[in-house]
């Protein structure tokens, strides 16, 4: 015969039992000590991320869901929305941001060594080359470039150093030398050197597409001078980047021609977009993107021409900065 007090423990511990097998179907609730990565094998590993990872999300939809009805019935009386964070919002402020009204910012943008583009006493002559015996691809890239900037002339070296080659070039009346360097045949390293003194720029290459490669791209480009846009450069180094891609390009851009090539930074890396956009109506317009595209990373920036013993560098990437964060940016 069993006693009232046993039996009350054992409805408890039934009662537990039922519980507890509840919660393990439904996989809705977990010990408040409970750690993934303490399950030793991996598949069972990952399928219980996997269920919390889904918990979670189902979490924040019902959140959403519930937020959004309280906003409809509070109505204007309603707080506002929260901003999300992002890396771009949350940067670190840097001192060296450019006031465009600032008199030192017009001073050095009048007597800096692109001033003379800017004031239309030179015209941008191009010219652009590779590394020693280019592939096919680094090959066709260059061809390509060689139809977005206006007045570039491509020449393949074979075994001519660059100290030979800017002599050449400024004999020549070029004003700038863009090199592409390539890594397992592809395209990987830009050099862009102003001439004749300088700066010079080096950026990493990555994600280049050529116009075939591209899907729903529009007709080869003309000949008319494109439009530069220029989006973020804010800071005295990316101010100095930002007009050096902008003395590529002829001072008049041909407005008939309807094509634009933008330079638009974003967390340091520069993409390149180039496309023609087209009058639909009164109201609407259309963009096509007519290529390449291309992604820059800037590694170095150099006085004067290049010189890879005895230059004098301005700026130089560092990958194991000791202050590195997240949201520190310098262009």
């Amino acid at each position: 015969m069993v006693k009232p007090d046993e039996a009350a423990v054992q409805e408890m511990d039934q009662a537990e039992i039922e519980v507890t097998e509840t919660k393990s179907e439904s996989g809705a609730c977990f010990p408040p000590t409970f750690s993934v990565s303490e399950i030793k094998n991996k598949q069972r590993r990952h399928a219980m991320f996997l269920k919390l990872k889904e918990e979670k999300r189902k979490q924040k939809l019902e959140l959403k869901k519930k937020k959004k009805k309280e906003r409809k019935v509070l109505g204007d009386q309603a707080p506002p929305k929260e901003v999300p964070k992002t890396i771009e919002n949350q940067r670190i402020y840097d001192e060296t941001t450019v006031n465009p009204e600032d008199e030192e910012v017009a001073f050095d943008e009048g007597t800096d060594e692109f001033s003379a583009y800017f004031n239309q006493l030179t015209n941008p002559k191009v010219l652009i080359t590779t590394s020693d015996r280019p592939r096919g691809r680094t090959v066709r890239f260059c061809e390509q470039l060689a139809t977005v900037v206006p007045h570039a002339h491509v020449y393949y070296r074979r075994g001519l150093a660059l100290k030979r080659v800017i002599p050449q070039c400024i004999s020549r009346g070029f004003t700038y030398l863009m090199v592409i360097n390539e890594d397992r045949k592809v395209p990987n390293g830009l050099i862009l050197c102003h001439l004749p003194d300088g700066p010079t720029a080096h950026f990493k290459i990555s994600s280049v597409r050529l116009r075939k490669e591209m899907k729903r791209r529009g007709k080869d480009p003309t000949e008319h001078v494109p439009e530069v846009i220029l989006n973020n450069f804010s800071t005295r180094l990316g101010h100095s980047i930002g007009r050096m891609f902008a003395a590529l390009f002829p001072h008049d851009p041909q407005f008939v021609g309807r094509q634009v090539a933008t330079f638009h930074n974003q967390r340091d890396f520069i993409f390149f977009r180039f496309h023609r956009y087209i009058f639909k109506n009164e109201k609407k317009v259309g963009m096509q993107e007519l290529g390449p595209r291309f992604t820059l990373k800037l590694r170095s920036l150099q006085k004067g021409t290049f010189d890879s013993k005895f230059g004098e560098y301005e700026w130089v990437h560092k990958r194991h900065e000791m202050d590195s964060s997240r949201r520190k940016f310098h262009l």
